[in-house]
């Protein structure tokens, strides 16, 4: 009499039978889902394709404001004073380049520079009009710029000086005291002081020398500062006139008998 043993069925444990069934179930939920996920992965792609194309867009452009930068900063440094004409002609083609910068690439970090580096050019060039329009243009469009913002301002005022406006230039030299991280702010006190001499308000000039010698110590321009105060309060209160005392006359002595 033979005996058979007997094998259990081979049937999957609780747990991993449920991992299957799970298993199944989400590659049926992909296959259900599956053009929604490649349009998701292709709307990814296109929109990185898109950020890549912005980015390269950008360097590209900036690469190129770049060069016309320098080129008019050559043309603007690089004139000659024994040849008046081709100086001139060196300035006219560094404005033209300038304005390419601002007008066709005023997104790049070069384009304030440019926009200030144009002001001067019309500055050099005498033409105070279009001066000011540059240097209000940057004020407008790149004032967040703190470094360039103090410079401009002090061109402006000086530009207001040469057309004889008092008024703008000492609201120009102001607006620097008020740029939080200027650089010049000595500068601008020392100008506004100059100018209410001139306007003659000397205790308003007063005012801005000593408060140039007591925050800035150290400039170059606390001893001028220095001379001026003094200058200004003699001025103030001169010192009275040394009284003189009037010579007598002595009657004449006769002369001796002999």
């Amino acid at each position: 009499m033979t005996y058979r043993i007997k094998v259990p069925p081979r049937t999957l444990p609780v747990d991993e039978a449920h991992l299957v069934s799970g298993l199944e179930h989400w590659v049926l939920g992909l296959a259900s889902y599956r053009w929604s996920i490649l349009v998701g992965l292709l709307l990814l792609l296109l929109m990185g394709g898109g950020i890549w194309g912005v980015f390269w867009y950008d360097a590209q452009n900036a690469g190129k404001a770049q060069e016309l930068e320098r080129e008019a900063t050559i043309h603007l440094f690089t004139r000659q004073a024994s040849d008046p004409q081709k100086a001139a002609a060196n300035l006219k083609e560094a404005i033209a380049l300038y304005k390419r910068v601002v007008d066709e690439y005023p997104r790049t970090s070069t384009a304030p520079l440019a926009q200030f580096s144009l002001g001067n050019a019309y500055l050099q060039s005498n033409d105070l009009a279009a001066a000011i329009e540059a240097y209000n243009r940057f004020i407008s469009t790149y004032g967040s710029h703190v470094s360039l913002l103090g410079l401009v301002q002090q061109k402006l005022g000086y530009v207001y000086l040469l057309k004889g406006d008092l008024d703008q230039a000492a609201k120009a030299y102001a607006t620097i005291l008020e740029i939080p991280g200027s650089m010049n702010r000595d500068y601008a006190l020392f100008e506004l002081a100059r100018l209410e001499e001139n306007r003659s308000k000397p205790d308003e000039a007063l005012k801005h020398y000593q408060n140039l010698m007591k925050t800035f110590p150290n400039s170059s321009l606390t001893s001028e500062a220095a001379m001026r105060v003094k200058v200004i309060e003699a001025k103030k209160n001169p010192e009275p006139a040394p009284a003189t005392v009037a010579p007598t006359l002595s009657a004449p002595t006769k002369p001796s008998k002999p």
